[in-house]
């Protein structure tokens, strides 16, 4: 597979699908910030030099899981890059100090991840980086919503109502990637390294049913991998969003250490990458089977 960003302003689609020869796992896996094709005119209005702004990029992480499909489960995976828009925030967490006009009334101003920057258009990258030199046209933002961020949600939704309708039962995958570092905010010390390679999500048993997660964080263990659950992630807007338990709605978020498998400078594929991509593939011929997640989940549902 290719890692390199594409600067296109050709006809594609916001999103794709990749689908199983046959529908035979009630898991859907959702790859949100995987997407390397950068409009020309937001690299146009952007500060920040390609190499820059892929630093929030979940690289590669599309095709670590692109497996599922021989097992029986779809994969769906933007194709636009998250610095340009966000699907995993509320679909109008919009910054006050990005657009030449205030926000619609409607729009949620005041998220801690608006505050940071990091709303539906993300105003900065990694480690703080302001993306644009100037406030961005409101319309510009509005426009983004709806050509990109609607068609991603309403392709997840099919996917996960008709795999509900085939099992009675629905497990939302939704798949990562973290940086080594984590600021800690103290000018001291500003960054430290994650104390995990790989954390589980599941918004602390709220998400996904609890059997099921922990035999994920089982099998990830057992491959050698420090797995953490809920810390420092526990589910974004997808994860907490796709998530109804008493509907056997489930979903969990998988964050993957981007030191196991990539140069974080100059985002190369490193050697480890072959040994994650064989092990998540092994995870997912053991999670996919209808039965492993019945087995625990649509049986406690059902009583």
């Amino acid at each position: 597979m290719t890692n390199l960003a594409e600067v296109s302003d050709r006809a594609s689609p916001s999103c794709e699908t990749f689908e199983p020869a046959s529908l035979d796992s009630p898991l859907v896996f959702s790859s949100p910030h995987s997407g390397k094709i950068y409009p020309p005119a937001f690299l146009a209005a952007s500060v920040l030099d390609l190499p820059t702004l892929r630093s929030s990029e979940d690289v590669a992480v599309d095709d670590l899981f692109s497996a599922v499909t021989l097992h029986g489960a779809p994969l769906l995976r933007a194709n636009f890059p998250r610095a340009f828009l966000d699907v995993n925030r509320e679909p109008y967490e919009l910054d006050p100090k990005l657009f030449d006009q205030p926000p619609p009334d409607y729009a949620n101003v005041r998220s801690l991840r608006v505050a940071g920057g990091l709303g539906t258009i993300a105003r900065v990258v990694s480690e703080g980086r302001a993306i644009y030199g100037a406030r961005i046209p409101l319309a510009e933002g509005l426009a983004r919503i709806h050509a990109y961020y609607k068609p991603y949600h309403a392709a997840l939704e099919r996917l996960l109502n008709r795999t509900v309708e085939k099992f009675g039962i629905v497990c939302l995958i939704d798949c990562h990637s973290m940086p080594s570092r984590m600021p800690t905010g103290d000018a001291r010390r500003p960054y430290e390294p994650v104390n995990a390679d790989i954390v589980i999500g599941d918004r602390y048993g709220a998400s996904c049913d609890p059997g099921f997660s922990h035999r994920v964080h089982a099998l990830l263990s057992g491959m050698g991998y420090r797995v953490a659950r809920n810390k420092p992630y526990a589910g974004g807007f997808i994860t907490e969003s796709y998530a109804a338990r008493s509907r056997n709605r489930h979903a969990l978020q998988i964050e993957i250490n981007r030191a196991l498998y990539l140069d974080e400078k100059t985002l190369e594929l490193a050697a480890g990458y072959a040994r994650l991509k064989a092990d998540l593939t092994r995870l997912i011929a053991e999670i996919a089977p209808a039965a492993a997640l019945t087995g625990g989940a649509g049986r406690q549902a059902a009583e």
